[in-house]
């Protein structure tokens, strides 16, 4: 793969370059018709090489959830999303003024949302869609 400036890009390279671009990019394998995540150079399915680059509508729901209590600190979770384009990964739910960050639920409803601080790689995370946990 090479990047918009001509060089070599690994397909985490890439995947990269479009978070920090603001974009939640993922892998889809025409010949398996399937979403792949995390960015690979083989599909995982066939196989092939043959893999486009797509961007994420950033919504999903939460499949599963769990919660960390860091001794002196606010809690938070990790969790794993399934998001609507077919993939699932990993991240974390941030808490906002309608849900606490150790009150994220299975099936909750959530959108991706990506930040970058301090010239760092972008990160993404998500939010809750609805009010109800």
């Amino acid at each position: 793969m090479t990047s918009p400036s001509g060089a070599i890009e690994s397909p985490m390279g890439a995947y990269q370059r479009r978070l920090n671009e603001g974009v939640l990019a993922y892998q889809y394998s025409p010949k398996a018709q399937r979403a792949v995540f995390y960015p690979r150079v083989l599909c995982p399915f066939t196989g092939s090489a043959d893999l486009q680059w797509r961007e994420s509508r950033g919504e999903g729901t939460v499949h599963a959830v769990t919660y960390l209590y860091p001794k002196g600190e606010p809690p938070y979770n990790v969790v794993l999303v399934d998001l609507d384009d077919g993939f699932r990964m990993m991240s974390r739910v941030e808490g906002n003024q309608n849900v606490a960050a150790d009150q994220v639920r299975i099936g909750m409803r959530v959108r991706v949302r990506i930040r970058r601080q301090d010239g760092a790689d972008a990160v993404p995370f998500f939010e809750p869609i609805d009010a109800q946990p």
